[in-house]
């Protein structure tokens, strides 16, 4: 199985970028998620003149942040910098638009974004609509100020079966955020009709031999994708009661903890600061493993290996963790562990 890590952008993360090379990881991609983290076109633009062969991508945008154009020209503008290394992940914007107070944008929407955004960025036109008027609109520059020449590699976020038949539909590859489950892998393949390549997003942590499967550090390196489950659960009560009451009880606590309620208008500002970051030592109560097992992988290198060769079998091609506690250290855990 190849292997990739995603981030945050911020300053310095180039160098990030260029230890991932070095050790061998495929692919290195950034968050697209505004008033949270810093912007991923000019992180990811530096990242490509640090680096020379591994894929870059930005995992993900959304219609609901970016016009086609904007993002097309952003896309097509990397493209330039580090010519067929650029991946284009797109989404309905669950994250970036509840980190605003807005909800996501329609699977629709997302499927014509999408197809907007693979012919742009191909060089060829497309619809674009403002209101009632509709132009068709193409790059009037390439050449050296974008690259419609090398191929941009598509791929959609989906946790449901419509957002993975997009995949289907329009050739592109399927990503999914912490869904370890390997029939629900499979029936999200199934729906995008064997999507060309699947990405899992997770998080990673290599047990000591004497260590505790819930120890401070399996939480801490964990603690960041259960929080984002438990601040989707307190902004969506409708899922939160599908959580059973362990998990509740932990949303019960996170809302109090934060000082909001789950029908608060202001929310989204209590509940996602430092949102996908290193939790806070006080908060590591809130980390069930129930959820850690069920959204991470934490284990023995040989328990690792044997769920991660399940995980492949199921139609994962590559495995992208967050690193989060030591991101280095972390990412040459993985290194080690696939090699």
């Amino acid at each position: 199985m190849r292997a990739g890590v995603v981030v945050t952008a911020q300053p310095g993360v180039e160098d990030l970028a260029a230890r991932a090379e070095e050790l061998g990881l495929h692919s290195f991609w950034l968050n697209d998620t505004p008033m949270v983290h810093g912007d991923p076109f000019v992180a990811l633009s530096l990242c490509a003149k640090a680096t020379r062969r591994i894929k870059l991508g930005i995992g993900v945008t959304s219609p609901a942040l970016r016009s086609a154009p904007a993002a097309a020209s952003g896309f097509a503008s990397l493209n330039a910098l580090a010519p067929g290394r650029i991946i284009c992940g797109v989404g309905t914007g669950n994250t970036a638009r509840r980190t605003l107070g807005m909800a996501p944008t329609t699977v629709a929407a997302l499927e014509k974004f999408t197809a907007s955004l693979q012919d742009l960025c191909a060089g060829g036109p497309t619809e674009y609509r403002e209101g009632d008027r509709v132009r068709d609109v193409r790059f009037l520059h390439a050449g050296t100020h974008v690259n419609t020449t090398d191929p941009i590699e598509f791929v959609v976020a989906a946790l449901g079966p419509k957002a993975a038949a997009i995949a289907g539909r329009l050739g592109a590859g399927l990503m999914s955020f912490g869904l370890l489950d390997p029939v629900a892998w499979q029936a999200l393949r199934d729906a995008a009709q064997n999507p060309r390549d699947s990405y899992l997003v997770t998080a990673l942590h290599v047990l000591d031999s004497d260590e505790a499967p819930d120890s401070d550090a399996a939480r801490d390196a964990t603690g960041h994708l259960v929080l984002s489950l438990l601040a989707f659960a307190a902004d969506t009560p409708a899922f939160a009661g599908q959580l059973g009451s362990e998990e509740r009880e932990a949303v019960r606590r996170l809302l109090e903890r934060r000082g909001t309620t789950a029908t608060a208008p202001d929310r989204y500002t209590k509940l996602y600061p430092n949102y996908l970051g290193r939790i806070a030592p006080e908060d590591r109560d809130l980390v069930l493993p129930s959820l850690m097992n069920t959204l991470a992988l934490v284990g023995t290198r040989d328990d690792l290996r044997t769920r991660i060769a399940t995980l492949e079998h199921a139609g994962i091609d590559e495995l992208l963790i967050q690193p989060v506690v030591d991101p280095l250290a972390e990412m040459t855990r993985l290194a080690e562990l696939l090699a």
